[in-house]
């Protein structure tokens, strides 16, 4: 795949957002009135987590009898799956709209097609994925790992949100299958929303925006001091070996999510 694919800029009034396609089809700046929501640098932005979401127990899963080995990403396990390495190609750009693909190639162990849009608007930006496959059936997961300026010049971000339970998380930073009540911050935790995610971030007398989806999974990490992480995904960490979702010819796995926003 070539890594020349060029950023893809969409605009609406003074909304400006940068896709990077050839740095794993990150959203590498999203500004709103010339203020850049999102943390800087090849790591950051918002990248997206594809075919699987968080962290892999000891980078392995199974699909029936066979087992599969990802590289050890996040030792001891993998994270956040391979589509933020791949060089994407971009398929459509109209200005306000956007779509890529790649095709899922090794270490990923079974061919496919995963596909990412971006839609922006005067007030919201929509993302969606799609995942399919072009032989056999697997399990797979989807979602958005966005790094918001914990500031943006003014009071620090505030977090809201109303989680029907949070997954507990083990010492090897893995859900351990009881569900809890929602604790108190600071997180970087997996939270179930079965009536879909609603969280929203608010800069004082700014922005207020809000991260909304039909997928029943999010994980919040807030841990940093220079940015705060809102990740809506199609399953919990370790889905794979826990909650397998599987992709099949006849059903690819769909997501959206929906970034909208009010200065205030």
């Amino acid at each position: 795949m070539s890594s020349s694919e060029k950023d893809v800029r969409l605009s609406v009034g003074d909304t400006e957002l940068t896709v990077s396609p050839a740095h794993g089809c990150r959203i590498s700046s999203l500004r709103i009135g010339g203020t850049e929501l999102l943390r800087q640098g090849e790591r950051y932005g918002c990248f997206p987590m594809v075919p699987w979401c968080g962290r892999m127990e000891n980078g392995q899963f199974r699909n029936g009898g066979v087992l599969h080995r990802m590289p050890l990403t996040a030792p001891p396990h993998a994270i956040h799956g391979t589509g933020r390495d791949t060089a994407w190609r971009t398929a459509r750009e109209t200005g306000t709209e956007a779509s890529f693909y790649y095709d899922l190639a090794e270490p990923w162990p079974y061919p496919g097609r995963v596909t990412q849009t971006f839609e922006l608007a005067e007030d919201s930006l929509t993302l969606a994925f799609g995942i399919e496959t072009y032989g056999d059936s697997f399990p797979a997961q989807a979602g958005w790992h966005p790094w918001f300026r914990r500031n943006l010049g003014g009071q620090d971000v505030r977090i809201d949100f109303d989680a029907a339970w949070q997954e507990e998380r083990g010492e090897d930073h893995l859900p351990t299958g009881r569900r809890i009540p929602p604790l108190d911050g600071p997180w970087d935790d997996a939270f179930g929303m079965p009536d879909g995610v609603d969280v929203t971030l608010t800069w004082p007398e700014q922005l207020e925006l809000t991260v909304k989806s039909r997928a029943e999974w999010v994980v919040v990490y807030d841990e940093q001091a220079e940015a705060v992480c809102v990740e809506p995904q199609s399953g919990p960490p370790n889905g794979l070996n826990t909650e397998p979702r599987y992709v099949t010819p006849i059903e690819p796995l769909e997501i959206a999510a929906t970034w909208s926003w009010l200065r205030l």
